[in-house]
């Protein structure tokens, strides 16, 4: 990547890191993977528009991700959800490191599969 003007300063990235890495919250605190991202966001979103944005993609990352835990779970019932519960949860870690590392690089991080609430 090349270095320009457009690179976020370095506290505007670690606070866009945070809001991705807030999400792993959800694994010790019921429905912390959507509140971290949601107060991080909330704070931070008028400080830098970098912030903003990924505070925005994390928030939506949690929420899509938790609609597709509850279909899942619906779905143990015919056990295609118990199959594919662990691939989500692998898939869940997997992009929440990978937006970490990419915004915390200053890059824009867009997740895939990600139904996109907030705006």
């Amino acid at each position: 990547m090349e270095k320009d003007a457009t690179i976020p300063n370095q506290e505007a990235r670690t606070w866009a890191m945070f809001a991705h890495l807030s999400g792993l919250s959800g694994y010790l605190i019921p429905f912390g993977n959507i509140v971290g991202p949601l107060v991080i966001w909330s704070i931070k979103r008028e400080t830098d528009p970098f912030i903003d944005t990924q505070g925005k993609e994390a928030l939506n990352f949690q929420i899509t991700m938790m609609i597709y835990t509850l279909i899942l779970g619906i779905l143990s019932i015919v056990i295609i959800g118990l199959i594919l519960l662990p691939a989500l949860f692998v898939l869940h870690l997997v992009f929440i490191i990978i937006a970490s590392v990419k915004s915390n690089q200053g890059e824009d991080y867009r997740y895939p599969l990600t139904i996109r609430f907030v705006s």
